[in-house]
């Protein structure tokens, strides 16, 4: 389409939402501390992240108000979008991935500097390559689940298994309106089946060993908003419904470990070109974010 253009060409940050430092004393603010880091390999995340400031989160907070527009002129870049991932019309839970093509705000955001600097870390100081990114809207009254899952039951189709995820969250998050919950150390469970995203809360449950259901004891992860939590690829995790007064808005941010190859000779997203089985992920699709 004319007038729209894609910034997965663009492997660099496009606006001044961020400012990205210029030496190592300028990056020293943004590093996780070695307790931190030792939170995270212990139980399977580290949450309250500070990574939007108010200035940010508004940018992006109008941003999401444009792509959720079905009609949006770069609605043809989207890798996913489902107006509604639920089957239930009352319980709603939009979702889309590929936004970080769309507008610049949701692609600089691959690039701030507090993100890709603990992405770094947790993933044991390698460097930090973009994998794929999602929005999450759960409306007031009606918003819907996300059920209990592993973020590495879906992704597969890469190898070896050196991912992370982050989410971050444009609203406060509650428990009353659907924040995140994990279920701690279930990253070390090895890997489960994949249930449906937007199904049965508990379909996971089936999977699951009588001692794993015993150990199943899951943590509210409340946020305030700009703050982000991180998570493992075997991390068990979902969220509750939103019937409250209060939206819950949030995007992820999924990454990997530079040197992950692809698993499959299949399409890896949507409209994107394959990557032959045991090639490496890299490209106009899977940029560098980092590497100190």
């Amino acid at each position: 389409m004319t007038g729209i253009q894609d910034f997965a060409e663009k492997h660099e940050m496009v606006s001044s939402l961020f400012d990205w430092p210029k030496s190592k004393e300028e990056w020293e603010p943004y590093r996780l501390s070695d307790e931190q880091v030792a939170h995270f390999h212990e139980y399977g995340y580290l949450s309250g992240i500070k990574l939007l400031d108010d200035r940010q989160i508004k940018v992006l907070r109008k941003e999401l108000e444009e792509l959720i527009d079905p009609e949006h002129p770069g609605h043809h870049l989207f890798y996913e979008f489902h107006s509604n991932e639920s089957s239930n019309t009352n319980s709603v839970l939009f979702h889309s991935l590929g936004h970080w093509r769309i507008t610049k705000g949701f692609h600089d955001v691959l690039w701030n500097p507090a993100f890709v600097m603990a992405a770094h870390q947790l993933l044991e100081n390698r460097p930090v390559r973009f994998w794929h990114d999602q929005l999450f809207y759960k409306p007031t009254k009606h918003g819907g689940v996300v059920a209990w899952h592993q973020d590495y039951s879906y992704w597969t189709r890469t190898v070896a298994m050196q991912h992370l995820t982050c989410w971050t969250g444009l609203d406060d998050a509650t428990t009353e309106n659907g924040c995140l919950h994990y279920v701690p150390k279930s990253h070390k469970w090895g890997l489960l089946n994949a249930p449906e995203l937007a199904g049965d809360m508990n379909g996971l449950m089936d999977y699951l060993t009588e001692e794993q259901k015993a150990e199943f004891k899951p943590v509210p992860i409340e946020l305030k908003k700009g703050y982000a939590t991180f998570h493992h690829p075997l991390m068990v995790h979902g969220s509750y419904e939103n019937k409250s007064d209060r939206s819950r808005r949030a995007f992820v941010l999924n990454v990997f470990a530079d040197g992950t190859v692809s698993n499959t000779d299949d399409e890896l997203l949507k409209g994107v070109p394959p990557i032959p089985k045991g090639e490496k992920m890299e490209g106009k699709f899977f940029p560098l974010l980092f590497d100190q």
